[in-house]
């Protein structure tokens, strides 16, 4: 018989999938180009469904959420203190409190993501030591 957090897991499984299908093409593409390269920083993460739109969990922890819209996908949380070491790298891409947005019109700096996400994930890590 499942446990809990194992329907949870399934739960959160189909409600990304079901975000992901009702997703204008463009969007579509991107964020799971973006869905992918999460995954490829922090392949242990599994999905997750939070504030109404997708998540990854490691841990036992959200520690990341993304999100598609009209001109642009979005990575959340960054905070502040880790932003300010890709400030250079980030130029071009707008920013603001916890929000990375990357533009539909321009591909994905996958590895600048991924630093990003390892990133995130060690400051996860890190807190809970």
């Amino acid at each position: 018989m499942p446990t809990a957090s194992e329907k949870q897991a399934k739960s959160d499984k189909l409600r990304v999938a079901a975000y992901l299908a009702r997703l204008e093409p463009d969007a579509r593409r991107a964020l799971k180009q973006l869905r992918g390269i999460l995954r490829t920083a922090a392949p242990a993460a599994t999905d997750a469904w939070s504030y109404g739109i997708p998540a990854l969990r490691l841990d036992g922890k959200i520690f990341v959420w993304y999100a598609a819209w009209k001109q642009h996908v979005s990575l959340y949380p960054m905070r502040a203190s880790l932003l300010r070491p890709f400030a250079t790298a980030l130029e071009g891409y707008e920013t603001s409190k916890g929000t990375i947005r990357f533009p539909l019109s321009r591909p994905l700096p996958a590895t600048l993501i991924k630093r990003l996400v390892k990133a995130r994930v060690a400051e996860l890590r890190a807190e809970r030591s």
